[in-house]
C-alpha cells in the first residue's frame, strides 16, 4: 500500500533528528578529529593542573593554573599534568614540590574529577601525565584508579602497538571502545597489574621545560637522555613530542614561581617572539610533525587554544566551555564579585518597584 507523502514524511520525524546527531558527532570538541590518530594532533595540556591560584588557595603564588581541572576539560584542556607525592598519612596527594607549599588533595579525588568530566562527556578522549615525585608503584597507583573508579575507561595499547612507532587508534575508535583515559606516568619502571599505566618516556619526548625568559623556548628533545639533543633521533623512535611551554620566574631563597607578567605574550597564538603560536610552528618544521602535546600555565589566557585549534585544523570548535582570557588576581575578582553584587541589589530593588507598583494597580 502506497503511503500519502504527507505520511511518510511525518513518519520519518523521529528519524532526522538522530540521523543529524550522528553527523554532528564532535570528538575532543571537533567533528573532523573522530577520524584523527590520538598521535596525529595537538592535546592542549595544562601544566600542574590541581594547583590553582584563586580564592581557595588565597591566590597562592605556586598556583599554576586560574581554573580548575573540570573547568579547564570543559574548556579544551585535554592533558593535565599533576606531581604525586607520599604523605605520612599513607596516602597519595597532588602537591606542589612539597604538601607544605600546595596540597590539593588525595590523587583519587582527583582522578574522580576526571572521571565525571569522562562521564557527561562520552565523545572526549582526556590524557593523564602523573610525574611520581616519590615512587609510587604500579599497584600504588593502581588502588587509586580503583578508589575513584575510573579503571573502566583507562586505554591500554595493543602488545606490539603504539609504543615504538605502532599506530594509535583514532579518537573515534577511542570513544567506540570506551577506553577515553590515556595515563602516563613519569617514571614508572614496572606496570605490572596495571598495563595501563604507561612509562611516560618509553612514549614520549620532551624539551626543557627549565624556561625563564622567551629566547629559553627551545625544540631541542632534553628528556629521555637516550635521545637528548637530536630531533631526528626522537622523531624516528616513535616517540610522540611534547612541547612545554612556559616560564618560571626566580624568587627569593632559588625558589621558581610561574611567571604571570609575560602571560599573554607566553600565551599568545601569533607569531611574536615568545608566543605559543610561533613556538609551535617552529617545533612542527623541525620535528616533521606536530608535537602531540603542548603543556602551558593559565590556560585561558591567550587564549592558548586557539594556537592549538590552529595546530589542528579547527575553525569552529562545538561544546566547548568560555573563559575569561584575562590575569586573574586576588584585587579583580574582588572587584568582579562586588560588581555582581551591586547589580545583583539593583535587580533586587527593581523587582520589588514592579511588584509594589502591581499591588497598587490592583
Amino acid at each position: 500500500m502506497q503511503l500519502p507523502t504527507t505520511l511518510q514524511s511525518l513518519l520519518l520525524l523521529p528519524i532526522l533528528p538522530l540521523t543529524a546527531l550522528a553527523q554532528q558527532r564532535a570528538c575532543n570538541n571537533a567533528p573532523s578529529l573522530c577520524s584523527t590518530p590520538y598521535n596525529s594532533l595537538t592535546h592542549l595540556g595544562a601544566h600542574d593542573s590541581p594547583f590553582v591560584r584563586d580564592g581557595s588557595t588565597s591566590f597562592s603564588t605556586s598556583g599554576n593554573q586560574f581554573y580548575n581541572s573540570t573547568v579547564q576539560l570543559e574548556a579544551g584542556v585535554r592533558l593535565l599534568s599533576a606531581q604525586v607525592h607520599s604523605s605520612a598519612d599513607g596516602t597519595w596527594r597532588l602537591c606542589h614540590s612539597s604538601c607544605d607549599l600546595l596540597d590539593a588533595g588525595t590523587l583519587s579525588d582527583w582522578l574522580g574529577e576526571v572521571k565525571g568530566f569522562l562521564d557527561g562527556n562520552p565523545d572526549e578522549v582526556v590524557t593523564v601525565l602523573l610525574v611520581n615525585s616519590d615512587g609510587a608503584t604500579a599497584a600504588d597507583l593502581r588502588g587509586e584508579y580503583a578508589a575513584a573508579g575510573v579503571e573502566g575507561y583507562a586505554y591500554q595499547p595493543q602488545q606490539g602497538g603504539a609504543q615504538g612507532g605502532g599506530e594509535w587508534p583514532t579518537l573515534g575508535e577511542m570513544v567506540g571502545s570506551g577506553k577515553r583515559l590515556v595515563s602516563f606516568v613519569a617514571s614508572l619502571e614496572d606496570n605490572t597489574g596495571a598495563a595501563y599505566l604507561l612509562n611516560e618516556f618509553d612514549y614520549v619526548f620532551e624539551n626543557s621545560f627549565e624556561n625563564s625568559q622567551f629566547s629559553d623556548f627551545s625544540c631541542a628533545p632534553d628528556r629521555p637522555a637516550s635521545v637528548s639533543g637530536s630531533a631526528s633521533e626522537a622523531v624516528s623512535s616513535g616517540r610522540m613530542a611534547l612541547m612545554n611551554h612556559f616560564l618560571y620566574q626566580d624568587q627569593a631563597f632559588g625558589i621558581q614561581s610561574p611567571d604571570v607578567g609575560n602571560l599573554t605574550t607566553t600565551n599568545a597564538p601569533g607569531n611574536a617572539t615568545g608566543n605559543l603560536g610561533l613556538h609551535l610552528g617552529r617545533c612542527t618544521r623541525e620535528y616533521g610533525v606536530q608535537p602531540t602535546f603542548v603543556l602551558v600555565d593559565f590556560f585561558n589566557v591567550g587564549p592558548a587554544i586557539e594556537a592549538v585549534d590552529s595546530a589542528n585544523g579547527v575553525a569552529s570548535p562545538v561544546g566547548r566551555r568560555s573563559v575569561p582570557n584575562r590575569v586573574l588576581t586576588e584585587e579583580s575578582e574582588s572587584s568582579a564579585a562586588a560588581g555582581a553584587n551591586a547589580a545583583f541589589r539593583r535587580w533586587s530593588l527593581a523587582l520589588v518597584a514592579v511588584v509594589l507598583g502591581y499591588a497598587v494597580c490592583r
